[in-house]
């Protein structure tokens, strides 16, 4: 089977990252949730919007290797490669951030993969099997042209747009329960990569 997974938000988590640099910028109150949404709201909530925006290129550039990997989407990896199945990365983001400096967004993504997707030293998947996309469209044909069997993603947004390729199974990854009614659409819907792992039966 070619599974294809989605990288921000999916593989990676960045609420710890984004509340510690709201932290350290004084933008939040210490009791705000430790939250990547959380800290969004706050900030558009007090009128700081573009604070939100060049942190966002901030974190996805500067700060990209601090970021934490979802529990257990490592080990899903690897004993879904070592069953058989093939795994692509397939996600779409712009190059470079619309407020601040001028990080390489693309190249701090694959520097994070680098660095963190690894089994016994040695990358999990191949450099080829990934692919960041600058739009939802180049995203969705991506999927298409890797013939993904099934695809995980967390925006609802994406695994039901127009362009979604017909005959891949659609697998909504929600942590926070945030699309509780998604099923209606079809979605299958996991909280977790060990929920993901026993659907593939590659524990």
């Amino acid at each position: 089977m070619r599974i294809g997974i989605d990288f921000d938000n999916t593989i990676v988590s960045y609420d710890a990252l984004f509340h510690k640099v709201a932290r350290e910028r004084n933008l939040v109150p210490s009791s705000a949730p430790v939250n990547k949404v959380a800290v969004r709201d706050y900030l558009r909530r007090i009128g700081q919007e573009e604070h939100w925006t060049e942190m966002q290129g901030y974190v996805y550039g500067s700060r990209m290797d601090e970021a934490l990997a979802y529990e257990g989407v490592a080990d899903f990896i690897r004993h879904a490669m070592a069953a058989g199945h093939q795994i692509f990365i397939v996600s779409h983001k712009t190059r470079y951030p619309f407020l601040g400096p001028q990080y390489d967004l693309h190249m701090a993504a694959r520097a994070w993969i680098k660095h963190h997707m690894l089994w016994q030293g040695q990358m999990l998947l191949p450099m080829e099997n990934i692919f960041f996309e600058l739009t939802k469209q180049e995203k969705l044909a991506r999927i298409g042209a890797c013939g993904c069997d099934a695809f995980i993603d967390d925006l609802p947004e994406i695994l039901l747009a127009e362009g979604f390729p017909a005959n891949t199974v659609r697998l909504l990854f929600d942590p926070e329960d945030r699309y509780v009614n998604a099923t209606v659409d079809g979605l299958l819907a996991f909280r977790n990569w060990q929920q993901l792992a026993g659907h593939f039966n590659v524990r």
